[in-house]
């Protein structure tokens, strides 16, 4: 027996003194109310109402079990309010300060169309797992490992002013040994790229080339690094797509092959692999990466 479509059919009859005015207020058909009701009597075990009456009236055991009735309905309705309003709240997406606000509108475009109200809140790498964490957001696209991501973005070096030609090995990099005062050029490592499996695997390639420690550097903003290198020869540390933005030109890395890795995190599994069913081309755009196989 459908319980809360019983208690309501009796509410509403006992408010309107009639099965006819009570079922209309109720929005089913006469006969499903009066059905419904006698169902509740059977299920409680006495009648609710006096049927020697042409109008609706109460028993005593139908007064009783009126507030309990109208209890269970109210609850009913606040919980169907509730749902509703879950199904219509935006899923709020963290997302790499990088992506392009096109893209991301596109991302969100994208998403609607799939029945999906995204938002997206862009923060740093750290930013976006506290985010996640403290569930301001209901989902991350957080960094990892490229051998455990679902989409990757290749790292090389730009540069202003020169061709995008060749390869950057880090050794020709290195001061003269006749000129120890010299700064030499640096290499700016931007805040998305501030993680272990890029930051620590340059840093062991640098000293193993013999650069200096302060030939690599970490910049507080990508707006800091991108002008360390427009006005000087230094290298950033970044995607092809985003040499592109800043007017640079991209190289690839002799000996060391550095990646971008990122997967979804979320409050759950299942949200966090319905963002990759519905959206990994639409991700991967903003990323400026390729989806993994079996991703795209």
């Amino acid at each position: 027996m459908d319980l809360v479509g019983a208690c309501r059919a009796f509410v509403y009859v006992s408010d309107r003194g009639s099965f006819t005015l009570g079922a209309a207020a109720a929005r089913i058909p006469q006969p499903v109310a009066s059905r419904r009701v006698a169902a509740l009597e059977h299920h409680l075990g006495a009648r609710l109402f006096d049927r020697s009456t042409r109008r609706a009236t109460l028993t005593r055991f139908g007064r009783d079990m009126l507030p309990s009735a109208r209890r269970l309905v109210q609850l009913a309705e606040e919980m169907e309010h509730d749902a509703e309003r879950a199904v219509l709240r935006p899923l709020l997406l963290a997302v790499p300060d990088t992506c392009a606000v096109r893209d991301l509108a596109l991302l969100c475009a994208e998403a609607r169309e799939e029945g999906l109200r995204l938002q997206t809140r862009p923060a740093a790498p750290a930013a976006r797992a506290e985010l996640l964490a403290h569930r301001e957001v209901r989902a991350a696209l957080v960094g990892t490992p490229p051998d455990e991501a679902a989409w990757s973005v290749p790292l090389g070096l730009a540069v202003a002013g020169e061709p995008p030609v060749g390869t950057v090995h880090l050794e020709t990099l290195r001061v003269g040994r006749g000129d120890p005062s010299a700064r030499g050029r640096r290499i700016w490592i931007q805040p998305e790229d501030d993680v272990p499996h890029v930051r620590d695997r340059l840093t062991r390639l640098r000293d193993a080339v013999g650069l200096r420690p302060a030939q690599v550097a970490v910049a507080p903003t990508l707006a800091t690094a991108a002008a360390e290198v427009l006005g000087s020869r230094d290298l950033l540390l970044c995607s092809p797509a985003q040499a592109g933005e800043l007017g640079l030109s991209w190289r690839p890395l002799g000996g060391i092959r550095l990646a971008r890795g990122y997967a979804v995190a979320a409050d759950t599994g299942e949200e966090a692999e319905r963002l990759r069913a519905l959206l990994a081309g639409a991700i991967a755009r903003c990323l400026g990466a390729r989806a993994e196989e079996g991703d795209a």
